[in-house]
């Protein structure tokens, strides 16, 4: 007290319900680790979505190039190509900072600034999320410098893409709470990723399959983000969209919640 004034501190300021600072200062510092890296990010996915474009577009030249549901083969693979890098991208821009904040100690901080549980994953996925719909954009548009790909309900295409991107980001998410080491965060990548995005009918019609193989590829919840994602350019959903929608908003709120509370529990995250 000074000169009979009142205390010279002021009262903590109030950070319910939200912590707004807080969490956009997490979001900011993941989002600009992403531009500083935007090369690498884009560069690698770049190079082999224009390789597989090439390779497929080979073997269908190849094969006589018959028509995929009315539509240019290439024309066909192209927006699953795209898809499959942005969801990619979306898991690694997850994984990659939580991985590296635990085994550098930075998310000791983190654990320590006014944030919640829930405000701490939406600082680590949502950016992730963006920065794979970000990715998956330069690959769409560097393709259609090449391969005419038409936009019919591009409200289906944000959709999607968004969806699949929050679920990729969630499981890069978990992914990273998992993993004590990097070699860990290959084994999810290469035994679980890979598989769930490269047997999602990314490179296929669901036609061209056997029933039963048919039946697997619709287990694939992966697949519902490539066909709805393919079907705001073509017009043309192999499956209802929206039962695709639903299955894709249900597991992100279990993979919202999962996360939450292993957040709140501390998994792996206090030493």
């Amino acid at each position: 007290m000074t000169g009979g004034q009142g205390p010279s501190w002021s009262a903590p300021r109030d950070l319910r319900p939200v912590n707004w600072r807080g969490f956009w200062t997490l979001y900011r510092r993941a989002a600009l680790r992403y531009l500083r890296s935007l090369p690498e990010d884009v560069g690698g996915p770049l190079v082999s979505s224009m390789l597989f474009l090439i390779v497929f577009s080979m073997a269908w030249g190849a094969a006589g190039g018959e028509p995929i549901r009315g539509v240019d083969p290439v024309t066909f693979i192209a927006p699953g190509i795209a898809a499959y890098a942005l969801f990619h991208g979306a898991f690694e821009n997850s994984a990659f900072p939580t991985i590296h904040d635990k085994l550098e100690g930075i998310v000791q901080d983190v654990l320590g600034a006014p944030l919640t549980p829930l405000e701490m994953v939406a600082g680590y996925v949502l950016p992730a999320a963006t920065g794979g719909l970000v990715t998956g954009a330069i690959i769409l548009g560097v393709m259609r410098i090449f391969v005419e790909i038409p936009l019919a309900a591009p409200l289906y295409v944000l959709g999607f893409g968004v969806l699949g991107a929050m679920l990729f980001a969630f499981l890069g998410f978990l992914a990273g709470l998992w993993a004590r080491k990097w070699d860990r965060y290959s084994v999810v990548d290469t035994f679980l990723i890979l598989p769930l995005g490269l047997l999602s009918g990314t490179f296929f019609p669901l036609a061209a399959l056997p029933e039963m193989g048919q039946s697997l590829i619709l287990a694939n919840p992966v697949f519902y983000a490539v066909d709805g994602f393919r079907a705001g350019f073509l017009g043309q959903p192999q499956a209802p969209l929206l039962a695709g929608a639903a299955v894709l908003l249900g597991l992100c709120a279990l993979l919202a919640m999962t996360s939450w509370i292993l957040v709140a529990r501390g998994y792996r995250l206090k030493p």
